[in-house]
């Protein structure tokens, strides 16, 4: 039986022990729509916390066990680091199948030029947060971090979390959305007509022009919201509802 053609698309996640439907749900979505994609793309913080591809977390590796089963029965998996689970490294990419790419990366998707990406380098106007984006991915950082034991790591992330919160319920909104004019920066550099992306946790497709040109910004659901996912054919994007 062949494969439809249309790419399936999730983001934002946030997997862990404390939401066990929404781990339900991935899995139930894995071993369904998912195995009749074409591909599915997952665009960051697929885990709320990932702290090394060490780690023997029972809730993310019921997650990764998924993962490997669908790539296993042929579905392309192709993945994004997010700003929760930056981590993820080549280990997970041999447990799980799953093929870890840059951010953001240019794909032809169904006739159209598309950009992928988390996100979070789009939001341009946080600059503690780019700050900090930058500092926590350098090699040198992650190398450090991942030579400490596995609890202080967890400790580590744990406070993250908690700091990221405060510092959301500090931040104006609009600052912590993507910038426009970052956006259109981004279409312009690549030649992209279609940008796909997580993050901001507000969904919506977005029409717009580009030197005069269709443009489109897909946002995708957090899954830990609404379990949905977004399908990409060559009629266009829609999004698709999940049992929870």
């Amino acid at each position: 039986m062949s494969r439809a053609a249309q790419t399936l698309f999730a983001s934002d996640l946030h997997l862990d022990s404390e939401a066990p439907w929404a781990i339900d749900a991935f899995l139930a979505f894995l071993e369904g729509p998912a195995r009749d994609a074409d591909s599915l793309y997952l665009l960051g913080d697929i885990f709320e916390a990932w702290v090394g591809d060490d780690d023997d977390d029972a809730a993310n590796a019921r997650a990764c066990d998924g993962l490997a089963k669908l790539t296993r029965a042929g579905t392309p998996v192709f993945a994004m680091h997010g700003n929760r689970d930056f981590l993820l490294g080549e280990s997970f990419e041999n447990l799980t199948g799953v093929k870890l790419l840059p951010d953001p990366v240019f794909v032809e998707l169904h006739g159209v030029p598309t950009l992928l990406s988390h996100g979070d380098v789009l939001c341009t106007q946080d600059l503690p947060y780019q700050e900090l984006r930058s500092i926590v991915r350098q090699p040198s950082w992650q190398r450090r971090f991942l030579s400490l034991p596995l609890s202080a790591r967890r400790a580590l992330a744990s406070a993250a979390r908690a700091g990221s919160k405060a510092h959301t319920e500090r931040q104006i909104p609009v600052l912590m959305d993507v910038n426009p004019d970052a956006v259109t920066e981004a279409l312009r550099a690549t030649g992209a007509r279609r940008l796909i992306h997580g993050h901001t946790h507000r969904p919506a497709v977005h029409q717009f022009e580009v030197d005069g040109v269709k443009s489109e910004r897909v946002v995708l659901a957090p899954w830990y919201e609404s379990a949905s996912c977004v399908a990409i054919d060559a009629a266009g994007v829609r999004e698709i509802p999940l049992p929870r």
